[in-house]
């Protein structure tokens, strides 16, 4: 089929008449009208039916519209994508993370990244269950742990250590804890193991210096659920620092103990890395992750 032939019919089916079609395609209207004709003839079937306020589709027609819309559409993509690569990111960005990290860390700093890149559209996926980047979930993935796929690119992963907090109403009612061992006699409220697939240290209070089996006070499968508990008064967590910020009711305590780590991994397919919106994205969330006290 000729090239020129289809994009005159799109642009006529699009105007639902040749007239109209003449403002698009800046050609005469009998020229529109005789490649029409053309194209019917090659197909053996009529494409319009010629009515008084212009033209109607034939079923036929119908058919070839919806290719033709589909085979535009893929063109504006790729000219969109050839476009960026030769002057300036732009197009949308669709970003999966977990919950606690994609709300407490990730949207807050997003305004920042927005203003140098406005003509980049983010959206946030935000899960607790495993990312699948293969099946196109997601552009840009953070995750807990690395994916194990050849056709993905992983960056190096950032650490993120655990802290220990409470809230000044607990530590006021309960006393603080002086040593690791005093976390025995306190309120303990740890992340549920219903996740294990996600952090490995979920038991990690429960164990820094126990002198006995510590029974916990609460257990959540939720980061910012926990956050929100510990910061009411009911009990003692251990939290990342970017999930408290600068929370004036918490509390770090026993601040020298080595906390465990998870890691973040930033991972994206490696047919996106050629995109300028993928590349300035994760840098952006690398500079940003790397230059925090975690």
């Amino acid at each position: 089929m000729d090239w020129d032939k289809l994009r005159v019919f799109h642009a006529v089916s699009l105007a639902g008449s040749f007239t109209k079609a003449t403002e698009t395609l800046n050609i005469s209207q009998s020229a529109i009208s005789r490649q029409v004709n053309i194209l019917e003839e090659e197909l053996g079937t009529s494409l319009f039916m010629r009515v008084p306020r212009g033209l109607v589709l034939t079923e036929a027609g119908k058919s070839l519209q919806n290719t033709a819309i589909n085979v535009f559409a893929k063109l504006e993509m790729t000219q969109a994508t050839i476009l960026e690569l030769k002057n300036y990111p732009r197009g949308h960005l669709q970003i999966a993370t977990t919950l606690a990290f994609g709300s407490l860390w990730l949207a807050p700093r997003l305004q920042e990244f927005l203003d140098q890149y406005p003509h980049i559209h983010v959206t946030l996926l935000l899960k607790d269950e495993e990312i699948d980047l293969n099946m196109r979930e997601a552009d840009i993935g953070i995750t807990a742990l690395p994916i194990n796929n050849p056709d993905l690119i992983h960056c190096d992963p950032v650490s993120y250590r655990f802290r220990i907090y409470a809230s000044r109403s607990y530590l006021k009612k309960y006393g603080t804890p002086q040593k690791p061992e005093d976390l025995d006699h306190h309120r303990l409220i740890v992340f549920g193991k219903e996740m294990p697939h996600l952090y490995s240290n979920l038991d990690w209070l429960l164990k820094v210096g126990a002198q006995k089996q510590r029974v916990p006070y609460l257990v959540i499968n939720s980061g910012q659920a926990i956050y929100e508990a510990a910061r009411s008064g009911l009990g003692i967590a251990a939290l990342h620092k970017y999930m408290v910020g600068d929370d004036p009711e918490m509390v770090e305590i026993l601040p020298n103990i080595p906390g465990a780590n998870v890691f973040r991994y930033v991972t994206y397919p490696a047919h996106l890395a050629s995109l300028k919106r993928v590349e300035v994205f994760v840098d952006f969330l690398l500079k940003k992750m790397l230059e925090e006290d975690l």
